[in-house]
C-alpha cells in the first residue's frame, strides 16, 4: 500500500500548510482506495470512502475512469457498498461531467436491464459534455429502434438539460470588499511567481491579494452569512493584464459557491466589480464560471454649470464619487430589474451584465454548458429530423443597411457559424465563430489540460488549422517546479494534437520560443481568428484574442468560440518619423496622443484597434499589436499593403519550415498544412483573386485616432508613476513621458531587452550600439546589469549566421547553455551583459526578477507592481518601458540618457523605421 501511504504522508505535509488533501487524479491511487473500500475490515476504509466520493477529480482523468467503472459495478450489483446505493452511484455519475462517466451511463442506458436503463437515461438527459464517440453510440442505437436512445435524443432536442435547471434568483445581496484602488491586475489575484501551483487550486488560492485581505473576506462572510462578497477595483478596472483563469478561480474559491459537493475546490459564480468595469478578457473568464461582472461607475467626471469637464493642474479630469462602495457596504443586485440598489436607493442600471446570453451562463453555472448544450440540441434535432425549439436566447444579430464593414467585422462574418446565408453582421452582434489557430502557454497550460479533462475532451477539433503549446514562461529556470510540471503538460498536449515546444519523446531540441512570436508565425491568413492563453495573443495577421485557460480549452476541443463582434477604433498615421526614433516610440506616442485627443478617455478600452500600419512586416508590426493589451483593447488588427503581407507570409513560411526541419511536425502534418495554406494565400493575393484584407470605405468606427509622427521629437517612456499621489494613477500604462522628463539623472539599476516586444531587429540594434559605444569611448562598460532574452531560437541562429551574436558574446559575462540550464533563479546581478535563454524571462516575473526596489528600464510590456521588480520597505520597485536603444544606453550610463547622449549613441544605426503607407488601405 505504498501509493496510499504516500498519499497519507502528503496529506500530513499539506496540513502544515493549512491545506486539505490534494484532489485525486491518479487511477493507480484510486484503484488502491477502491480495494480498501471493498475490504470491509480495512483500517483505512472510512477515509477511503470519503476520498472516493468527495475528493476524486472528474472528467477524463485516469482516476475518473476508475471511479466510473466502480460505480457501474455498484449499479449492476457486482459490488455492494452499503454507503453507496445504486441511486447514489447514479448521482455521483451525474456530477462527473463527461468522458468515462458518459461511457458508463451509455453502457447502462443501452443495456438489457430496463429499470437500470431508465435510471441511466434520466441522468444522461442532464449531461451536455458528449463527443462524437458518445453521440455516435446514441445515434446507432436510435437507428436500431432502441426506445431509450430515442427518448434521450428527444430530450436533447428539447434541451431539457437546460430548461429543467432552476432559474437564477431575482436578486442577490452582496457585501463589498475593495481589493485595491486603481486598476487591479490579475497578477494581484494570481501572482505570476506562484504560477507553478495554479493546478493545485486550494494551494494557489493562498496567494490571492494578501493573507490580510483573505482574513478580511472571511470576516465579512462571517458577519454577512446570507450575502456574497463582491471584489471591487475602486477607481479602476478589474482584471487587467494577463488572461488568467486562475485569477477568477481564486476569486471564486474565496467568494463563490461550490460547483458540486463531490468536486473539490471548484467554485463558481464569483461577483466582481470595477469603477471602470471589468477587463474584457477577465469578464470572459467570469462568464466561464457563471459569475457576474459589474461596471459600477461609482466615480464620475466632475463638470461645471455648463457641462464642461473640470480638470486638475495636470489637465486630468477631476473625479467625484457618485456613490460609495466602501468595504462592508451592503448592496442589492436586482437581476429582475437589472438595477443596483443600496437599500431602496437605485444606484445604476446594470443591464449590460445581464444580457440574455449572460443570464444563460448564470443559470447553467458557466458558459461551457451553454456552448456544448447548443451543439447537442442541434445534433439531436438533426438526427430526429425535427425543428429544434427556440430554447436558448437567439444570437443578437445587428445589421445596418448600407453600412460597410470594418476589417474585424469582415473576419467575423467570414468565420461565423449558424447565421443565415447572405446575412451581414455589424458590431454588437453575438456570434459563434470557427477558430483557426490556438495557443496554450505553459503557466496556464496545466489549467487548460484540467479544463479539457473536465469537459471530457481527448483530441483537438479537426477544424483547427494549428495549435501550439509553449514553454516560454518557464524558460528561464529549469527548477524542480518546472521539471515536475512541464514534461507532464507537454505530453498531455502532444497527445491531444498540439505542436509542443518540448518533445515528450526527446527527439527534437527543446524550444522555449515566446508563444506570441510562434503564433505570429503560424498564423498564415489575415482572415484568421486566433485564441491564445495569454493577454498578449495579439497577432499582426488575423484578429487574435487573449483568453483564459478555459476558453483556450473550449477552442481546442470544439474549434469554436462565442463572443460579440466588438466595435473598432481606427488608427492612422501622418507626418514623418525622425531618423533617430525607434518604432517603439510610435507605439507609446499612440497611447499618449489618443488620451490627449479624447480628453483622457481611453477609447481603445474593450474595443478592437484597427491599425493601418501598411508598410511594416509582421515581425515589426507585432510591436504595435502586442502593446494593445496594455492599451486595454480587446484585440487589434493590422491593415497591410499586398506586398507587405506577402513578405510577412514568406517569412512565416520560412519559420514554420524550420520547425518542420527540427522534427516538430506531428503525424497529421499540421505544420506542412500551414505552409500549404500560406502558399495558397500568397497566390490569391498575387493574382488579385483575393487581395489583402481591408475595411470598407464606409465602415463605421467608434472613434478615429490620427497619430502625428511629427510630434514625436524624442524617445517615449511608459512610466509606472509609482509615487503619484492618486493611487489609481499608478501602474496604469497611461503615463507616457518623453525622455527629457528625466533630465538625464534618473538612476537605472537594471536593463532588460527581451520577451515578446522585441524582434530580430532589436537584437541587431543592441549589437550595433555596443560597437558604436566602443568606437566613441574606446571600451564598453556597464554601470548597470543588462539582461537580454531573445524571443526565439531562430533569431539566435540568424544572429549567429550574420555575425551579430559574436558581437554580443564579446561584451557578455554570461551566455545561456541549454545543456546546463539554470536550476535556480538569479538573485544578484553584476554590471555586465547577460545573454539569457530565449523566452519571457523578467517580463513574466514568475522565475527571474530584478532585485527588490530596483528601477528597471525594459522593453517589456509589464509595469505592474511586483511583476518585474518588487518593492522594499524604503523604495518602490519601478519598471519603466522604452525602446531597445534607450535600455542599452541606460545600462551603460547607469541612468537615463539625455537626448543628446541618445542621438549620439544611435548615430548611423538602422532603427525600426516607419513611414505610413501612401496607398489606399480601404476597399
Amino acid at each position: 500500500m505504498n501509493i496510499y501511504k504516500d498519499y497519507i504522508q502528503e496529506i500530513e505535509e499539506r496540513k502544515n500548510l493549512g491545506l486539505h488533501p490534494k484532489p485525486i487524479d491518479s487511477a493507480e491511487l484510486l484503484s488502491e482506495i477502491i480495494a480498501q473500500i471493498k475490504d470491509l475490515n480495512n483500517e483505512y476504509r472510512e477515509d477511503s470512502l470519503k476520498f472516493f466520493i468527495y475528493n476524486t477529480l472528474p472528467g477524463t482523468t485516469s482516476a475518473a475512469g476508475e471511479k466510473a467503472e466502480f460505480l457501474k459495478e455498484i449499479i449492476l450489483g457486482q459490488s455492494v457498498v452499503k454507503e453507496i446505493t445504486p441511486d447514489f452511484a447514479f448521482e455521483l455519475l451525474s456530477h462527473m461531467k463527461g468522458g468515462p462517466s458518459i461511457k458508463v451511463l451509455l453502457d447502462l442506458a443501452l443495456g438489457n436491464d430496463a429499470t437500470i436503463a431508465k435510471s441511466s437515461a434520466k441522468v444522461l438527459k442532464t449531461q451536455v459534455f458528449l463527443y462524437e464517440a458518445d453521440t455516435d453510440r446514441l445515434i446507432e442505437a436510435f437507428r436500431n429502434d432502441n426506445s431509450i436512445a430515442k427518448e434521450i435524443l428527444e430530450s436533447y432536442a428539447q434541451a431539457e438539460f437546460f430548461t429543467k435547471l432552476p432559474e437564477a434568483a431575482d436578486e442577490i445581496k452582496v457585501v463589498t470588499f475593495i481589493a485595491g484602488e486603481g486598476d487591479i491586475s490579475t497578477d494581484l489575484l494570481s501572482p505570476g511567481n506562484q504560477a507553478h501551483s495554479r493546478s493545485d487550486r486550494e494551494l494557489h488560492g493562498q496567494c490571492m491579494i494578501t493573507p490580510q485581505a483573505q482574513q478580511e473576506i472571511r470576516a465579512l462572510q462571517a458577519q454577512h452569512p446570507d450575502k456574497s462578497v463582491m471584489l471591487i477595483a475602486e477607481k479602476g478596472t478589474m482584471g487587467v493584464g494577463s488572461s488568467r483563469m486562475s485569477g477568477v478561480n481564486n476569486v471564486a474559491l474565496w467568494t463563490g459557491k461550490q460547483a458540486s459537493p463531490y468536486i473539490p475546490f471548484v467554485n463558481i459564480a464569483p461577483i466582481v466589480g470595477g469603477t471602470n468595469g471589468i477587463s474584457p478578457i477577465f469578464l470572459t473568464t467570469v462568464d466561464v464560471t457563471g459569475g457576474i461582472g459589474l461596471d459600477l461607475k461609482n466615480w464620475v467626471k466632475k463638470v461645471d454649470a455648463d457641462g464642461n469637464v473640470l480638470r486638475n493642474e495636470n489637465d486630468e479630469p477631476i473625479l467625484e464619487q457618485a456613490y460609495s462602495v466602501a468595504t462592508g457596504t451592503v448592496l442589492t443586485i436586482n437581476i429582475k430589474e437589472k438595477k443596483l440598489y443600496n437599500g431602496d436607493q437605485e444606484l445604476i442600471d446594470i443591464s449590460k451584465a445581464f444580457t440574455p446570453q449572460k443570464m444563460e451562463f448564470i443559470k447553467a453555472g458557466g458558459s461551457y454548458a451553454i456552448v456544448f448544450g447548443k451543439k447537442l440540441q442541434t445534433l439531436a434535432a438533426k438526427v430526429l429530423d425535427v425543428e429544434a425549439p427556440l430554447v436558448f436566447a437567439p444570437s443578437k444579430e445587428i445589421s445596418h443597411e448600407g453600412q460597410g464593414l470594418t476589417a474585424v467585422e469582415k473576419i467575423f462574418n467570414k468565420n461565423a457559424v449558424g447565421i443565415a446565408p447572405g446575412k451581414v453582421l455589424h458590431a454588437g452582434s453575438d456570434v459563434r465563430v470557427e477558430v483557426n489557430i490556438v495557443g496554450s502557454q505553459d503557466t496556464t497550460g496545466l489549467m487548460t489540460a484540467q479544463e479539457l479533462e473536465s469537459m471530457a475532451a481527448t483530441v483537438i477539433s479537426p477544424i483547427v488549422d494549428g495549435a501550439y503549446q509553449s514553454g516560454c514562461h518557464t524558460a528561464s529556470v529549469w527548477d524542480k517546479k518546472a521539471q515536475a510540471n512541464i514534461p507532464k503538460l507537454m505530453k498531455f498536449m502532444n497527445d491531444f494534437g498540439l505542436i509542443t515546444a518540448r518533445d515528450p519523446k526527446g527527439v527534437y531540441h527543446s524550444m522555449t520560443d515566446v508563444i506570441h512570436k510562434v503564433l505570429n508565425d503560424i498564423t498564415i491568413d489575415e482572415w484568421a481568428i486566433i485564441i491564445g492563453g495569454d493577454s498578449h495573443t495579439r497577432m499582426s495577421k488575423g484578429v487574435a484574442f487573449g483568453a483564459d485557460s478555459g476558453t483556450v480549452a473550449l477552442a481546442l476541443a470544439t474549434g469554436e468560440a462565442s463572443m460579440p463582434i466588438p466595435e473598432s477604433v481606427k488608427v492612422t498615421f501622418k507626418g514623418d518619423m525622425k531618423g533617430y526614433m525607434d518604432f517603439r516610440d510610435v507605439v507609446h506616442a499612440t497611447q499618449a496622443q489618443m488620451l490627449h485627443q479624447f480628453g483622457g478617455e481611453n477609447v481603445f478600452q474593450g474595443r478592437i484597434i484597427e491599425v493601418h500600419i501598411g508598410t511594416l512586416t509582421a515581425d515589426q508590426a507585432f510591436t504595435f499589436t502586442d502593446w494593445t493589451a496594455e492599451m486595454k483593447a480587446k484585440a487589434s488588427i493590422c491593415i497591410s499593403e499586398d506586398e507587405t503581407l506577402i513578405e510577412s507570409l514568406e517569412i512565416a513560411k520560412g519559420r514554420i519550415q524550420i520547425m518542420i526541419d527540427k522534427g516538430m511536425d506531428n503525424d497529421k502534418h499540421v505544420l506542412q498544412g500551414l505552409i500549404n495554406k500560406a502558399d495558397k494565400r500568397i497566390t490569391e493575393i498575387k493574382s488579385a483573386e483575393k487581395p489583402a484584407l481591408t475595411p470598407d470605405a464606409n465602415a463605421k468606427y467608434y472613434a478615429e485616432v490620427v497619430v502625428d509622427l511629427d510630434q514625436i521629437a524624442e524617445p517615449m517612456i511608459a512610466d509606472p508613476d509609482v509615487n503619484n499621489a492618486d493611487v489609481s494613477k499608478r501602474y496604469t500604462h497611461d503615463t507616457i513621458r518623453p525622455l527629457s522628463f528625466y533630465g538625464g539623472v534618473k538612476k537605472v539599476d537594471l536593463g532588460f531587452i527581451g520577451s515578446c516586444m522585441v524582434h530580430k531587429g532589436d537584437m541587431k540594434i543592441l549589437a550595433q550600439m555596443l560597437k558604436n559605444v566602443e568606437a566613441q569611448n574606446g571600451k564598453v562598460e556597464f554601470q548597470a546589469p543588462l539582461v537580454v532574452a531573445p524571443p526565439t531560437y531562430n533569431i539566435v541562429d540568424e544572429l549567429k549566421a550574420e555575425g551579430d551574436w559574436e558581437v554580443l558574446q564579446k561584451y557578455s559575462g554570461f551566455e545561456f547553455d541549454d545543456n546546463a540550464p539554470k536550476g535556480a533563479a538569479r538573485t544578484e546581478y553584476e554590471n555586465m551583459l547577460y545573454l539569457e535563454r530565449p523566452g519571457c524571462n523578467l517580463c513574466m516575473g514568475n522565475q527571474e526578477k530584478a532585485a527588490k526596489g530596483d528601477t528597471v528600464m525594459a522593453t517589456s510590456t509589464r509595469l505592474f507592481q511586483g511583476r518585474v521588480v518588487e518593492d522594499t520597505e524604503g523604495k518602490k520597485g519601478e519598471s519603466l518601458l522604452s525602446s531597445t536603444p534607450v535600455v542599452v544606453l541606460s545600462t551603460i550610463l547607469g541612468r537615463t540618457p539625455t537626448l543628446d547622449e541618445y542621438t549620439m549613441a544611435v548615430d548611423g544605426i538602422n532603427l525600426t523605421k516607419f513611414a505610413p503607407s501612401n496607398k489606399s488601405l480601404v476597399m
